[in-house]
């Protein structure tokens, strides 16, 4: 029966006003029509999301198991895996914009999201940040100033992370540092008796153990240094998750997960010992910490597969390739951009000749 629900949600829905095809509206829980202007609005699950028990999924479904089957195009130039949750007749690469051979989609398993937080920017209003941030940009050359313009240079994209809750408990033997300072008398070059304060540590034995709730840690299942997506970017609010919906897919891209929910798991646990050091340090306290030995002992995992948005412009100048982000929640933009030989050479060139007049007409 859910197999059922999840297919029925995966049909392209068309406009009951003219037949065209309906695409999310960023920023509600509608569907909107592009040519007409209907809107049709998304039944939400009266049920929130759902956490699942890791080790029981891991051990009984399996690490490559899936729940569901999705259509890709597999970029054979930067190797992205996307899917478009709409009727196309020619696509590029969100990354590269290396053209995708639509003759070559296939059908591949995943863990069917749990969970997403929807666009909350449209297409316009992400290429109005990328040209003001463009603007911004001094040296940056006329070819990226005018790509800044084109509607179909920035694409909307929903990447795929895994998230994993917890309860920790470590047992800790470290040491405690207290700074204090000493007055030291010292004879200066020029031989007189000179004081100054000099800080110590007085270092004393401490264990203990802490425990807690580890919520919502993020990992990025796709990542790949070639489309590593910038840290200011990565900066969503989880707590606007929405249970999934593939109506909410309608109008984007979606990229499926290259990082496997066991390799996920390896990663979060890193992360989560990061923060058990945190909660070591503070409960040891004092100005400065040593950890000797951690026991740190992980229980009632749950994961979830969600989704997050953003918009992705690429740009190629003298031969290589530039990137740049906007988060489809909040806006934030972020990217390296080229800079123009002739900008630099042409005010070097205007500088030179303002000194060169200055210094004529003074003498």
């Amino acid at each position: 029966m859910q197999e059922q629900e999840v297919k029925r949600s995966e049909e392209k829905k068309s406009c009951a006003n003219c037949g065209a095809e309906l695409k999310y509206k960023p920023g509600s829980q509608q569907l909107l029509c592009d040519y007409c202007g209907y809107e049709e609005f998304i039944e939400q699950s009266k049920s929130s999301f759902e956490e699942l028990e890791l080790q029981h999924y891991l051990q009984i479904v399996g690490d490559k198991a899936h729940t569901d089957t999705i259509s890709l195009l597999h970029c054979k130039n930067c190797g992205a895996n996307q899917h478009v949750e709409e009727n196309y007749k020619s696509l590029k690469c969100v990354y590269c914009s290396e053209p995708l051979i639509l003759e070559d989609a296939q059908d591949e398993g995943w863990i069917l999201p749990g969970a997403v937080v929807p666009f909350q920017l449209d297409n316009k209003k992400a290429r109005q940040i990328f040209k003001q941030w463009v603007n911004g940009i001094w040296f940056a050359p006329n070819k990226l100033k005018r790509a800044a313009l084109d509607p179909e240079g920035i694409h909307g994209l929903y990447l795929p992370y895994w998230t994993f809750d917890c309860d920790l408990k470590a047992d800790y033997v470290g040491k405690r540092g207290d700074h204090y300072y000493e007055t030291q008398r010292i004879r200066a070059s020029n031989g007189q008796i000179q004081q100054r304060q000099v800080r110590k540590t007085r270092w004393r034995h401490a264990s203990g153990n802490v425990s807690g709730f580890i919520d919502d840690i993020l990992i990025n299942a796709s990542e790949k240094k070639r489309r590593e997506i910038p840290h200011k970017i990565s900066r969503w609010n989880i707590k606007e998750l929405v249970p999934f919906n593939a109506k909410y897919l309608s109008g984007f891209v979606t990229e499926k997960y290259t990082i496997s929910l066991k390799d996920g798991h390896h990663l979060s646990f890193q992360k989560a010992k990061d923060i058990a050091y945190t909660w070591i340090r503070r409960d040891i306290g004092g100005d400065t910490q040593r950890i000797h030995h951690a026991d740190i002992n992980i229980s009632n995992e749950t994961f979830k597969h969600i989704l997050l948005p953003v918009y992705i412009s690429s740009y190629r100048y003298n031969g290589k390739e530039y990137h740049f982000y906007v988060n489809g929640q909040t806006g934030e933009i972020s990217g390296k951009h080229p800079i123009s030989f002739w900008k630099i050479f042409f005010l070097v060139l205007f500088i030179i000749v303002v000194i060169a007049l200055i210094a004529f007409f003074a003498q």
